[in-house]
């Protein structure tokens, strides 16, 4: 594999971060030689510099997004940081007026475990007759096309409760042994989108819980202030903005945008 080197290293993240606002730091740098290696093996390159020429071209925009697939980070489990869940149940779905759809947005989706968590929970407390819709968006096409697909190793369905995994999986068989598949009245309720949280947000509606978990610690405070801005502008009045337990807005949100929310958790933050 040919070194990277410094030089190289520091026009890569230059790039990622300048189109996804994700911070690599020097930790990073082993990763990113590995999973472009790839790239330089299926183009014949012997350098990351001729890669990076390569990037440059017009007609490199597949290219470019590949590369942004390939450095993304996408660890997820379901019903990943269990309490969040436990709070939409007795707290968000307790609040729900008659008639009202409940509609929640999963921002960093990745492969698309967290969205079908929370779509099953819809299927399991509001049920199949209530009105419900879940939207999930990653900045990676492809773990965008891997969650539609909606199909998973099933040493992953331990993650599931019991009653859940027969409720609303399918064990694979034949070609799919080894796996397991959300039931499609599952992925049906879920819609899923390319959505690069960097740039400005196309129109997706207004929701009442948003999932931004797990992804703010990489980015820096200029980034993280705007992405914080972007997304509650989706967010309901009332609405509930969940980061990952590790994450909190202290230090990055300012007087404005903490003047919008009320903090119920540490983690858990209300529109007001």
């Amino acid at each position: 594999m040919p070194a990277l080197s410094q030089q190289e290293f520091n026009q890569i993240r230059k790039r990622f971060q300048a189109v996804t606002g994700i911070s690599l730091n020097d930790s990073k740098q082993m990763l990113v030689a590995g999973r472009l290696n790839k790239r330089l093996r299926a183009y014949g390159l012997s350098s990351y510099q001729e890669y990076l020429t390569l990037l440059d071209a017009p007609n490199a925009a597949d290219e470019r997004q590949l590369m942004i697939d390939l450095l993304t980070t996408n660890e997820t489990h379901f019903f990943r940081e269990p309490s969040h869940f436990d709070f939409i149940r007795d707290e968000v779905f307790r609040q729900l007026k008659p008639q009202q759809t409940f509609k929640a947005w999963s921002a960093a989706c990745s492969s698309g475990q967290e969205p079908y968590s929370l779509a099953m929970l819809c299927m399991d407390k509001l049920g199949a007759h209530n009105a419900w819709e879940i939207f999930a968006s990653d900045v990676s096409s492809k773990v965008v096309e891997e969650a539609k697909q909606a199909l998973y190793p099933l040493h992953e369905s331990t993650e599931l409760s019991h009653d859940y995994l027969h409720r609303f999986c399918l064990r694979g068989v034949r070609s799919q042994e080894g796996q397991f598949l959300i039931k499609p009245e599952i992925q049906r309720r879920v819609k899923f989108a390319q959505i690069n949280l960097n740039m400005p947000l196309p129109v997706v509606g207004e929701f009442d819980v948003i999932f931004l978990r797990n992804i703010l610690i990489y980015f820096q405070l200029p980034m993280k202030q705007k992405l914080i801005s972007r997304v509650l502008s989706q967010l309901k009045s009332g609405g509930y903005l969940i980061l990952g337990h590790a994450e909190s807005l202290l230090g990055i949100a300012d007087d404005y945008l903490l003047a919008q929310l009320t903090t119920l958790h540490p983690s858990v933050y209300q529109k007001n």
